[in-house]
């Protein structure tokens, strides 16, 4: 239950700004200035106890305990590296980053292009850091993950070996930001999954890679090209070239070193051919890890291009604000929203659904295009699988549909929607990816967004993302939050400090619920209805609370009379017993559960025979077939609950 309370207080954070950039989430609920603070009262550098400088933090197999690549491995910080460290020297810059002994490529030339945009580079590095003013052993970086911004700290103790830092490093032996933030990064992908840069649309970072097999991994080509291996695009230029225009494309390589050899390499002969202004100006010679290409022979050489869209809290112009961003999380259940794919249409209904408007078409979009579109970029990501792995499971095959709809409804669509309709976009091929996303164009209008495991039945969590151009204010399915929440084990009220016996509502109590409030019987609940729920458990917790609780959490069966009078019902002495012996426990308490089910049943009885007594006389009559289909509506268990 307490990682129930914790998820529904996530929930209310993050509705008051918590996971924005302003307000990053403290991992491990450490708090930078709180900690820096504590050294410089106490006079004692920071020592992470959460990251400690000690074999295991610098990973497992090749890099575990015992492995011979960790041995004299000692750990240092950067005061005792050289005499004036920095934090940042003279700005940074992609040549700040040097790989080092990890093999973790994909993430330095990530960080070589973030190097790109200043602005949002020092949204991830804050530059408020330095080993002078206020030092005290302790640095911060934020991450963007699962669509919020998370704050790390780290201890600035350093693994080196004989003198020299065993990882990323900067090609200026005194600046230490590049290592700080390979080190955050390590933390947090320590005990989560891994966190990204900035995440979103409109403004990008591209990172291109060559594919190969496993025997083939971080091998040189003849062109001193490196397979497996990850690059940065930091830069394009068009020049003119024998009479026509020339596409080329500037890479680095996160090494710092191993440079292409071919056409538009350092010394090759093209650059002899262009304007020379042109060529003193792009034709830097250095082994530096950075070199230029045509476009075409990177469309030869490389197999494989990653865009990061930047989201709009990470961008800055008037153009850009118009993008929004939209993150709905939910989780895949077996045998209530675990549905699969539309291969499977018995089950596929039950899959958690978002709803969206689009209101707006692109502002940029061409007469000639046809119809008006809105462009939308979608992305399903799925989540705490690393936690899976560990188990034996690996990443589930997700993908997503959109369907188009008539007008805008809160209710969950059933199986007969999806049979008659087919998607107006969709995620492709189903693949075991922690990520997919596509960009679409839509018309303006409603949609229904439903992301799936191509399998039903599979367990497990995922943040999907919606980023139009325009979006008007997404309406969350019912099955996203209610039919998740109203399961026998995670329906939660939490109250904190109350000392009542409550382990979540069971299956009975919130079917009982739901058939309550919900008004049109489609077996689920609408943010109205939810809403009027949710007040009706508040108001019985007042009375459970306000009769009060023994020394079990319960209250006595005797209370009861108090309690239903406060509830509004005056009933005799045989209802009074029937209710003990069914909802008491062998020691005459009744728990919150079961009292939350005696007044869900008795306001159903109450609604229902106010329906039926037409003229008010205070009777009414039932056929057979009607007490049959009534009866089944407040049917429940009997016998002797457990204290």
């Amino acid at each position: 239950m307490a990682a129930l309370a914790a998820g529904v207080s996530r929930q209310r954070a993050a509705a008051e700004g918590l996971g924005s950039i302003q307000k990053a989430v403290k991992y491990l609920g450490q708090d930078f200035e709180t900690l820096r603070q504590q050294c410089l009262d106490s006079g004692v550098l920071f020592k992470d106890p959460e990251f400690p400088a000690c074999p295991s933090a610098l990973g497992f197999k090749e890099l575990g305990p015992h492995s011979p690549q960790t041995q004299g491995i000692v750990w240092k910080r950067p005061t005792e590296l050289c005499p004036s460290p920095q934090f940042i020297v003279g700005g940074a810059t992609r040549t700040d980053i040097r790989q080092g002994g990890l093999g973790d490529c994909w993430l330095l030339a990530a960080i070589a292009s973030l190097t790109l945009n200043e602005k949002l580079l020092y949204r991830v590095v804050p530059k408020d850091q330095s080993f002078q003013k206020d030092y005290a052993g302790i640095f911060h970086f934020q991450f963007w993950q699962y669509g919020e911004w998370v704050e790390v700290v780290v201890d600035d103790r350093l693994p080196t070996r004989h003198g020299q830092l065993l990882f990323v490093h900067s090609a200026e032996r005194s600046e230490f930001w590049s290592a700080l933030l390979e080190k955050a990064y390590a933390k947090a992908r320590s005990q989560e999954p891994p966190p990204s840069l900035p995440h979103g649309r409109r403004g990008q970072t591209l990172g291109p890679s060559l594919v190969s097999n496993a025997a083939e991994t971080e091998a040189i080509t003849s062109q001193k090209l490196v397979k497996s291996h990850a690059y940065s695009v930091t830069g394009v230029e068009e020049v003119h070239f024998h009479g026509r225009p020339e596409k080329l494309i500037r890479l680095r390589n996160p090494w710092g070193e191993v440079e292409w050899s071919g056409a538009w390499s350092d010394d090759a002969p093209e650059w002899n051919d262009i304007d020379p202004r042109r060529k003193e100006e792009l034709d830097k010679k250095a082994e530096d890890g950075e070199f230029w290409m045509s476009f075409s022979d990177f469309l030869r050489q490389f197999s494989r291009l990653e865009i990061c869209n930047l989201s709009p809290d990470s961008l800055s112009s008037e153009e850009v604000h118009k993008w929004n961003l939209v993150l709905f999380n939910g989780r895949w259940t077996r045998g209530s929203t675990a549905g699969g794919c539309q291969n499977y249409p018995a089950t596929y209904w039950t899959n958690p659904q978002f709803k969206i408007h689009l209101d707006e078409a692109d502002e940029d979009q061409e007469e000639s295009a046809g119809e008006p579109c809105c462009t939308v970029l979608l992305g399903l990501m799925q989540k705490n699988r690393r936690r899976q792995k560990r188990m034996g499971q690996g990443m589930l095959s997700i993908g997503y549909a959109v369907y188009q709809l008539e007008r805008h409804t809160d209710v969950h669509l059933g199986r007969d929607f999806f049979l008659g309709h087919q998607p107006s976009a969709r995620s492709g091929t189903f693949i075991n990816l922690r990520e997919v996303c596509s960009r679409t164009r839509l018309p303006p209008g409603e949609y229904l967004v439903v992301p799936s495991t191509f399998e039903p039945f599979k367990d497990g969590e995922f943040c999907c993302t919606l980023q139009p151009m325009s979006l008007g204010s997404p309406a969350l399915g019912v099955t996203s939050h209610l039919q998740v929440i109203l399961t026998p084990y995670v329906f939660l009220c939490v109250y904190l400090g109350t000392d009542i016996k409550f382990d979540g509502f069971n299956i009975n109590t919130c079917r009982e619920m739901i058939s309550l409030v919900d008004s049109n019987a489609t077996g689920t609940l609408g943010p109205d209805e939810l809403k009027m729920l949710w007040l009706k458990i508040q108001k019985y917790l007042e009375i459970y609370l306000d009769v009060g609780c023994n020394h079990l959490g319960t209250i006595d069966a005797h209370e009861m009379r108090t309690a239903l009078k406060k509830a509004g019902f005056t009933l005799n002495n045989q209802v009074q017993r029937t209710i003990a012996m069914r909802y008491a426990c062998s020691k005459l308490g009744i728990d919150f559960d079961g009292f939350v089910a005696c007044m869900i049943r008795l306001e159903s009885l109450f609604k229902l025979f106010r329906l039926l007594d037409k003229d008010q006389s205070g009777t009414v009559q039932l056929s057979l077939a009607e007490v049959t289909a009534r009866g089944l509506m407040v049917l429940g268990s009997s016998g002797w609950r457990r204290c």
